[in-house]
């Protein structure tokens, strides 16, 4: 027989009062969450939870001294930490909370329904230990139509620059994405990204062929052909043929 899970143990922290008092009330409303204690800062968070056993930790990012996103590099060295639902006005900073292996990340103003799925997410998550840093994959959010979605680094087929952006092309679209390009380079040339243009990163682990065309090298993947600059020819040759699946 199916049994219920117990009670989420949770932890809000946020430094403007009506944005800490209003977000605590919602959850307390919601029966998958126990016991609500709130912190103003992430000093006061640490000493929270010196004491206190939380299973989920609901966190501003924009707050003096110690910020939220300082706060999860905090407890990324815990032995065992709470799961982390960054709650935020800023979208720029979304990449990097999953990076640091966020369950999820709900912008302000906070809806009931949006905030009841970030609980569902934590609940799902209860029982499981938080990944480590070294995952070989990770959840990319992206904004369609005021809704985050999710979309595998891992299905990403390539990244075009976008000005002070970056448009993630998949299989099946496009995700426009507040991250410069040379940020996604460096932090992703781990996982087989690797730039063939100024303007162009590309998935090794999609790519179907490497041809010559008019003398200039082009790559194929998912049904595109991207040429590849000559600066760039030498690295993606050396790369292709020495790509190991990561």
């Amino acid at each position: 027989m199916a049994t219920t899970p117990a009670p989420l143990r949770a932890l809000v922290v946020d430094d403007e009062p009506p944005a800490l008092s209003e977000l605590a009330w919602l959850l307390d409303s919601d029966d998958r969450i126990g016991r609500v204690l709130t912190a103003d800062s992430g000093t006061q968070a640490l000493k929270v939870l010196e004491s206190e056993q939380v299973d989920v930790l609901f966190c501003d990012i924009s707050m003096p001294g110690l910020d939220g996103l300082d706060l999860a590099r905090v407890l990324a060295r815990f032995t065992a930490r709470p799961h982390l639902v960054f709650v935020t006005a800023y979208e720029q900073h979304a990449v990097e909370a999953f990076d640091l292996r966020a369950v999820d990340y709900v912008l302000k103003p906070v809806r009931a329904q949006r905030l009841a799925e970030a609980v569902r997410r934590a609940v799902e998550a209860q029982g499981t230990p938080v990944r480590p840093a070294a995952e070989p994959d990770e959840n990319i959010p992206v904004e369609l139509g005021g809704v985050t979605r999710f979309v595998r680094r891992s299905a990403v087929l390539f990244v075009e620059a976008a000005g002070d952006y970056a448009r993630l092309h998949t299989a099946v679209g496009s995700h426009l994405l507040r991250v410069p390009l040379s940020a996604l380079e460096e932090r992703w040339a781990p996982s087989g990204f690797v730039r063939i243009h100024r303007s162009t990163l590309i998935n090794v682990r999609h790519v179907n062929e490497l041809l010559m065309d008019g003398g200039r090298f082009h790559v194929r993947l998912g049904g595109h052909t991207l040429t590849v600059s000559r600066r760039h020819t030498r690295q993606v040759k050396d790369r292709l043929m020495h790509r190991d699946g990561r």
